[in-house]
């Protein structure tokens, strides 16, 4: 597949945060763009809005007469999210086209380009975002393809004007063995994705063979601890070749000295919360003066950060009440942004919303999230978020709570956890999950601002 030669895309399964930023770099390159997902949602509503067309009828009589024929100058990429028995998915396959993987066409973009991979179970989308917001707010620029919403650009798809190209690299499917990075960061490597994988050591395995794939001359930046050779190692909490020193809260916001192989910067303060984010930015700091970005243009950047959507997000900041809401999904996670909750606000009783991801994460670590959540001071589990599993016998959120300690718990249907935080207005709120709990967020603000 020659890109130059794409004159038309169709994305099957559009709407994910990974296909909905190809959506805009085919757009943004003058192609025709379409495509199909299952439900409608705000980030499919943007997409519609900059003129791209998305249907939500798996038919492949919507599909537009101009992609129906088997051409050369059409791309059609889906998202192994995908049901195999999808009808569109099936009209492509019975015309011949080759299908491509959202990893395969990052990786033809990215192909010759100087490429910073951040890979991760966790900490990715948010160390991506930071590398991306630092390039661009020094003025070194760069293209990016993020895993989430970038709270400055309020996109998840970058353009610049030079060769350097940011790519969020997801080990899901072993999707990042498509990249070739100049510069690698892998900022975790903890088991998950336990259905595709089989068990921990096939996924560090992978990771390692990701590492190996990088460019001669790159560089390989990983999190201290990992069971990976060579590269820069950093830390928040050991020794590392990057350090984060004197970390400490002022006034709610978080501020931390870097210290590397002869670059010292003082006084850092991060434009968002979280030990967890000190952390992701020393991997980007690090990355960022690799490619030659100065440390005042660095410090300066990270105070203008913004963060990522449901990335430790502040829904609702006031004198009555605190909201913030997360993706987080796997344990360890959870343990970063509950912990990260409770040192910000230690005087404060913390009430947790969770929604499970799937019915084998949860499964497999049902302990992992058991321990975790009970350092929450009152829970309210949600019911199992499927995507794209069909249940398992046995497995439910009851799993989770059977096992805890804690005393004040409870399973909620959403509409019950709503009105429950409407009646007890909690003075610490925190949403935690990846599946559909982002519908919680504005009635659950509402809620507590009394509109």
């Amino acid at each position: 597949m020659e890109l130059r030669n794409v004159q038309r895309v169709y994305l099957i399964g559009i709407g994910g945060i990974g296909m909905s930023g190809l959506a805009r770099y085919f757009c943004h390159l003058g192609c025709i763009v379409c495509g199909y997902d299952k439900t409608p949602t705000d980030l499919t509503d943007a997409l519609r809005h900059e003129g791209i067309q998305v249907v939500f009828e798996d038919n492949c009589e919507l599909v537009l007469k101009s992609f129906r024929d088997l051409d050369d100058s059409t791309l059609v990429i889906y998202t192994p999210a995908i049901p195999k028995d999808s009808e569109i998915l099936g009209f492509f396959q019975k015309k011949n086209f080759v299908l491509w993987k959202r990893s395969q066409v990052l990786g033809l973009i990215s192909k010759g380009k100087f490429t910073i991979g951040v890979a991760g179970t966790h900490g990715k989308t948010t160390t991506s975002c930071m590398v991306a917001h630092i390039l661009k707010d020094s003025g070194k620029d760069c293209s990016a393809f993020l895993g989430g919403i970038a709270s400055n650009y309020d996109t998840n798809v970058l353009f610049g004007n030079n060769d350097i190209v940011v790519v969020e690299a997801d080990e899901y499917d072993r999707s990042f063995l498509t990249l070739y990075p100049d510069i690698a960061i892998i900022t975790s490597m903890d088991a998950d994705h336990l259905d595709i994988y089989g068990d921990h050591a096939q996924l560090t395995e992978s990771f390692k063979l990701y590492a190996s794939q990088i460019k001669p001359g790159g560089t390989l930046i990983h999190r201290q601890g990992l069971p990976l050779d060579g590269g820069f190692t950093y830390s928040i909490s050991e020794t590392a070749d990057a350090m984060a020193q004197n970390i400490r809260i002022e006034n709610g916001d978080f501020y931390f000295d870097f210290k590397s192989a002869g670059v010292s910067i003082a006084n850092i303060k991060l434009g968002i919360a979280g030990l967890h984010n000190i952390e992701n930015s020393v991997a980007a700091i690090k990355a960022a003066l690799l490619v030659g970005v100065s440390a005042d243009a660095v410090k300066s950047a990270l105070e203008s950060f913004r963060g990522v959507k449901r990335r430790f997000e502040y829904i609702v900041k006031n004198d009555n009440h605190i909201y913030i809401d997360d993706y987080a999904h796997h344990p360890e996670e959870l343990r970063a942004a509950i912990t990260s909750v409770k040192k910000l606000y230690p005087n404060k009783k913390l009430t947790t919303i969770f929604q499970p991801h799937l019915f084998t994460r949860t499964r497999d670590f049902v302990d992992g999230f058991a321990e975790v959540l009970d350092m929450s001071d009152e829970l309210i589990l949600l019911d199992i978020y499927p995507a794209r599993e069909l249940p398992i016998e046995g497995v439910s959120s009851a799993m989770i709570m059977d096992r805890m300690k804690l005393a004040n718990k409870q399973i909620l249907g959403k509409e019950e956890a709503i009105d429950k935080v409407r009646s007890d207005m909690p003075e610490l709120l925190l949403t935690v999950g990846a599946g559909d709990i982002d519908q919680l967020v504005q009635p659950l603000k509402s809620a507590l601002e009394n509109v």
